[in-house]
């Protein structure tokens, strides 16, 4: 098995940025504990504050078994990053930190849900976890 784990703006800030909401690990801390505990799935890690460099390795992953994706605030406004999710085969499972819909309206809504085979929300970390465990399922 083999995953590409995406993540898009400002998640180079986790463990930093408001640690009330998104937690006080960085991503990377948090990404050896998922390795470690899912030992037998090879795991790629990607993150870029730019949109166009998340459509370029969504493209790129012919490769994966699916993709797990924490767009950002691009899941509530990239019709781009949404229409690259429904250009590819490989399946694609959004992931949410926070419960967006316990915050301001516009996070409401996903523009990228109706692509993917299912959204995590809410849950902090343990949302990427649950989504490998989708994959392995």
């Amino acid at each position: 098995m083999k995953l590409l784990i995406i993540n898009g703006p400002n998640l180079n800030l986790l463990g930093q940025r408001e640690p009330h909401i998104y937690g006080k690990r960085s991503f990377e801390e948090y990404f050896e504990l998922l390795q470690q505990e899912f030992p037998g799935v090879t795991m790629h890690y990607f993150q870029s504050n730019s949109e166009g460099a998340i459509i370029d390795q969504l493209h790129e992953a012919t490769t994966y078994n699916g993709i797990v994706l924490n767009p950002g605030a691009y899941g509530h406004t990239s019709i781009a990053i949404a229409d690259a999710i429904a250009a590819i085969e490989t399946p694609v499972v959004e992931v949410h930190i926070s419960n967006t819909f316990a915050r301001e309206a516009f996070r409401h809504k996903s523009v990228i849900a109706p692509y993917c085979v299912g959204s995590i929300i809410g849950l902090g970390l343990k949302g990427y976890d649950l989504a490998v465990s989708y994959f392995l399922s």
